[in-house]
């Protein structure tokens, strides 16, 4: 678990906002500008530019800059950081739900 505290602090940080996550959302379907993302919102460049930061420093994204232009896209291997956390979690979970299942059928069962 300590393997994932600091990457998964920011990833989870990151994704507390609704704006963050529909740059995510956006970016799916592959890199943008950060003017084409900004684009949907009704906020200021400087405001939305604290969301990419954000999203950066999480590494949800990579920013490139090219010129006057920053493209922005998805880092994957922050997702797979989410998943495997995720995936302990469901792991811990089904045994715990497994182990009451279990209970409960051997009570039902002694008490017949």
């Amino acid at each position: 678990m300590a393997k994932y505290s600091s990457r998964l602090d920011d990833a989870f940080q990151a994704l507390a906002d609704p704006t963050r996550r529909a740059v995510l959302s956006h970016l799916g379907a592959g890199p943008k500008s950060v003017s084409e993302l900004a684009a949907p919102f009704d906020m200021a460049l400087p405001s939305f530019m604290k969301h990419i930061h954000h999203l950066e420093h999480a590494g949800w994204i990579r920013t490139r800059k090219t010129g006057r232009v920053r493209t922005c896209t998805l880092r994957h291997e922050s997702f797979e950081d989410v998943d495997g956390w995720l995936t302990e979690q469901r792991r811990i979970w089904e045994a715990r739900t497994d182990r009451l299942e279990r209970f409960v059928t051997d009570q039902e069962e002694s008490s017949e």
